[in-house]
């Protein structure tokens, strides 16, 4: 009897050493999963690429804030220079879009540690802006400033049609070159946008 007790209990001894093995292992597995699903390498990588910036975006930023900027000083005019509800619906709508996306430029800019535009810099007479697609002269501005009524709807109209080109043509140089997930998305929404609004003001110009 003592010898089978014995022989009953070391083999009972070595049945739960084995249990508590594989459990072990078990459980190291499953700690390992959810370290690589949580705070394994693969998650520091994806959020790396998602805030990825490079040049392009950093261009296209500084570049788009002092354009829309400009759009805003062409579409506050309308309020009180406009003789058509059309241009100025148009003009409020470019306000209420690109104000905020000026805002979120500059954060942008900021958290990367570039440099935003000044305020003021906005005409392609200033410095730093010559050649950039779209952007009014010193005259241009002057003229429309000056114009009232029909004139201006006409004025604003072409010029705004050219600026909005040229905002679409560095969003979508920022598509095909930028780096930064938001700043392509952003860059999608003004071409799309944009390119609505030159359809519609050349109806408005030709008068359908």
């Amino acid at each position: 009897m003592t010898i089978r007790t014995l022989t009953r209990r070391a083999a009972l001894l070595a049945a739960t050493a084995a249990a508590s093995l594989a459990l072990a292992a078990c459980g190291g597995g499953d700690d390992g999963a959810a370290r690589a699903g949580h705070g394994g390498s693969a998650s520091p990588a994806a959020s790396a690429t998602a805030g990825t910036h490079n040049a392009q975006d950093v261009t296209f930023a500084q570049g788009m804030i002092p354009h829309h900027r400009q759009a805003l000083e062409m579409a506050k005019l309308a309020d009180g220079r406009a003789s058509s509800a059309r241009v100025k619906d148009l003009a409020a709508r470019i306000e209420k879009a690109q104000d905020p996306e000026i805002r979120t430029m500059t954060g942008w800019l900021s958290a990367w540690g570039e440099q935003v535009p000044m305020a003021g810099m906005d005409h392609s007479g200033h410095a730093g802006m010559t050649g950039m697609a779209g952007m009014m002269s010193d005259d241009d501005m002057a003229a429309l400033k000056k114009a009232t009524g029909a004139d201006f709807d006409r004025r604003f109209l072409s010029l705004m049609v050219e600026h909005h080109r040229g905002a679409v043509e560095m969003a979508g140089t920022e598509k095909s070159g930028g780096a930064y997930g938001p700043a392509r998305t952003m860059a999608g929404d003004i071409v799309r946008a944009q390119n609505a609004e030159i359809r519609e003001m050349k109806r408005i110009l030709g008068g359908s």
